[in-house]
């Protein structure tokens, strides 16, 4: 009996003449995301990738998790494979779920005939093993309306497959297939999930931190590239953009008015980040701005901030509710680390009274006693560039 886990595509399947070059980007992030876990043989047929075990060192379980993570697969199931046989579906079946049909009060039997040639259909493989199973298990119900549990046989090209209940996938589409982007990574709770939002519409990202010690510790550093390593377990490989952001806001609070410096601020990240994005090839910038949460980010403080930028500023979380946020924070692991106690550099320097509707001329004219080109080349030259990976599935 063959273990082997089966990969239900998502959005891919909707791709016309460009589909096979989708699916073979799914499958190279695959398989650096299970390199660590030992040599599998991967491929896609009808849908499905498969995701077969060489040898007896591969960590099933291990593999089983990672995939879990990996954009563009809609479901995940563990299997085993046989012979494309009636007995031999039941004998699998009744092996490879035994415990599980004998921890349980009731069951059926739902079966998938992808390969024509199979003598029963459908319907008569299910009533033919089920009826079988239902004599192995005498204590089991057999309910097809509203089973405890649901054995799914599939017949495909090559074997036929065993497996219980599917678990969804991450979804989205494979990171590398949408281009690359700049994202602006603090450490609270809306920009990692914007992060992982634009990266399971099959983006690569580029995550860029703005460090401004001592003001902010190097605690509050080190946070941030946790949240990094969290994130590449979705988005493939990340190399963290830290920026040294100290001399910029010291220039700003000590020569601009008061009210103004989170919007100048935040404009002198955007160019930055806008220069990265150049430097990289990226084609846009991402930011966790959520819409009236914050005096920086009502309309018109998003539009001045936005007006210095060259690049399209996407904005994954705009409309959602905090508590929606947080659900997504909690649910990719991103929101233990995003709410411990250290504070980054947006926080430091907000002003008591923060303009929440600024005006572009007025911001323009503050900012002019700066020299912004000198300022944006000084952070520029001074990135550290930290890799931050756990064994990430696609190249950036």
């Amino acid at each position: 009996m063959e273990d082997i886990i089966l990969l239900k595509q998502g959005e891919i399947v909707l791709k016309g003449l460009n589909r096979r070059g989708f699916e073979m980007k799914l499958i190279g992030n695959i398989t650096r995301r299970l390199r660590p876990f030992g040599n599998f043989k991967i491929y896609a047929v009808q849908s499905t990738i498969y995701v077969e075990p060489q040898d007896d060192r591969c960590d099933m379980d291990k593999a089983y998790e990672a995939v879990k993570t990996i954009f563009g697969i809609a479901a995940v199931s563990r299997a085993a494979a046989c012979e494309k046989d009636k007995d031999a579906l039941f004998e699998t079946a009744k092996r490879y779920l035994g415990d599980t049909l004998h921890n349980v009060k009731s069951f059926k039997v739902e079966s998938k005939r992808s390969d024509k040639r199979f003598p029963m259909t459908s319907i008569a493989l299910s009533q033919y093993v089920g009826g079988r199973l239902a004599e192995a298990f005498p204590h089991v119900k057999v309910d097809v309306h509203n089973p405890e549990f649901t054995v799914h046989l599939e017949v495909r090209d090559y074997a036929a497959y065993v497996h219980g209940p599917s678990e969804p996938g991450a979804g989205g589409m494979p990171v590398g297939t949408a281009g690359r982007v700049v994202s602006l990574l603090s450490g609270g709770i809306d920009s990692p999930v914007s992060t992982y939002m634009i990266a399971r519409r099959g983006v690569s990202v580029i995550p860029v931190h703005f460090f401004s010690f001592p003001y902010t510790s190097q605690q509050a550093k080190e946070k941030v590239i946790e949240l990094t390593r969290i994130l590449s377990r979705y988005c493939g490989r990340l190399r963290l953009e830290i920026v040294p952001f100290t001399h910029i806001q010291e220039e700003i609070g000590a020569k601009c008015p008061e009210e103004l410096f989170t919007i100048i601020m935040r404009r002198f990240m955007m160019r930055i980040a806008d220069k990265i994005a150049v430097h990289h090839g990226a084609l846009g910038l991402v930011t966790g701005e959520n819409l009236g949460q914050v005096a920086s980010q009502t309309l018109e403080a998003m539009a001045v901030t936005e007006d210095c930028a060259n690049l399209p500023v996407l904005r994954p979380v705009i409309g959602m509710d905090k508590k929606e946020i947080i659900s997504i924070a909690e649910r990719i692991g991103t929101f233990e680390t995003s709410i411990l106690p250290y504070e980054d550099c947006c926080t430091v320097f907000t002003p008591r009274h923060p303009k929440t509707k600024p005006r572009l001329k007025d911001v323009v004219a503050a900012e002019s006693v700066l020299d912004i080109d000198a300022l944006v080349e000084e952070a520029f030259a001074g990135i550290e560039s930290v890799p931050c990976d756990i064994g990430a599935p696609s190249e950036n």
